[in-house]
């Protein structure tokens, strides 16, 4: 049987700087009519948080496409906490919104609320980050990008950055992990290592890995601590640029030029990523856009009208193949 996760991929080209850089504001909520007169959709919101340029990016776009649908929005900032998260998603219900959507804090232990949400009649939709759950119904879809394989570009473009700065021989590397349990440090590990495993298990070798949590005050820290014990490291790579930024702090303060003497690959794309890219201190970053909010308001409203929606279906072998899917919920009309 397959293993069932439904998926919508995000688009592939390079957003604006200027919306790559642009900071949350807190939201209690706006109210609008849809076109027609008819009443407007609710849409609770939850978001991870704010640690990182690329989630206050995410956070906009959702917040402007929102308005710009017409949508009565509801957003919470979870602050990282899953407890936080589920906590909303149970006042989206005790408030009978018509569609819920959340990012994720981490990938397991929702089974309990969103069977709440199914009960209740209200479609989840997932966006960014994938969970893990015992029934594939308890959501309708995920609009997000494919970590895992984010992870492999990674890894195919070290293999471009040592190949420029004329490295030979082995290869010591530091990983900087996001949030322990969240779907992109899972899947973006999975990838790299699936590179190394099938064309570099000679050469290549991730001496140290620990969380950063995906804050630049992480990558500072644990990078400080890497080169404690492992001062030999001559590459990183990080889960997103907010912890290479962090990491590249404490590479200087040990006396060694990021993007040199330690060749640095990331992931994300947000400005100060750019900018340290631009100055030889990143050598490479892939890409993953942020501007998720139109895609999203368009599932949602084509889930809240009981329609088909695009989903991609993971295989047991980890491939995914394309697919359409009714809404899993009845939903409500005005």
């Amino acid at each position: 049987m397959l293993n069932r996760r439904n998926f919508l991929t995000a688009a592939v080209g390079v957003a604006a700087a200027g919306g790559l850089a642009a900071c949350a504001k807190e939201d209690k909520g706006s109210s609008g009519t849809s076109s027609g007169g008819s009443k407007a959709i609710t849409l609770g919101f939850s978001q991870v948080g704010s640690e990182s340029g690329w989630r206050s990016a995410n956070t906009t776009s959702v917040k402007e496409a929102a308005k710009e649908a017409g949508f009565n929005l509801k957003f919470s900032d979870a602050q990282q906490k899953q407890e936080n998260q589920i906590s909303a998603i149970r006042s989206y219900i005790a408030q009978k919104v018509d569609v819920i959507a959340f990012s994720p804090v981490v990938v397991t232990g929702w089974d309990a609320v969103l069977k709440e949400a199914k009960a209740a009649k209200i479609p989840v939709v997932l966006t960014d980050r994938s969970v893990e759950t015992s029934d594939d119904s308890l959501y309708v879809t995920l609009v997000g990008s494919d970590f895992t394989d984010e992870g492999r570009r990674a890894g195919k473009m070290l293999e471009k950055v040592l190949a420029k700065a004329g490295v030979k021989g082995p290869v010591k590397i530091a990983q900087l992990e996001g949030t322990t349990g969240a779907a992109p440090a899972i899947e973006r590990a999975k990838g790299f290592k699936e590179v190394m495993d099938a064309e570099h298990k000679d050469d290549w070798k991730i001496v140290v890995s620990q969380t950063g949590d995906f804050t630049r005050a992480g990558g500072k820290q644990v990078m400080a601590a890497f080169l404690q014990s492992n001062p030999d490291i001559n590459v990183l790579f990080a889960h997103n640029d907010d912890m290479a930024i962090g990491a590249i702090q404490s590479i200087e303060a040990a006396g060694k030029k990021p993007g040199k003497d330690i060749l640095i690959v990331s992931i994300d794309g947000v400005k100060d990523g750019f900018i340290a890219m631009s100055e030889g201190k990143i050598n490479a970053i892939v890409e993953c856009n942020p501007l998720l909010g139109p895609q999203l308001m368009e599932v949602v409203k084509t889930v809240h009208d009981g329609g088909s929606v695009e989903r991609w279906i993971k295989t047991k072998e980890g491939d995914f193949m394309q697919d359409q899917a009714k809404a899993a919920l009845p939903t409500r009309k005005y």
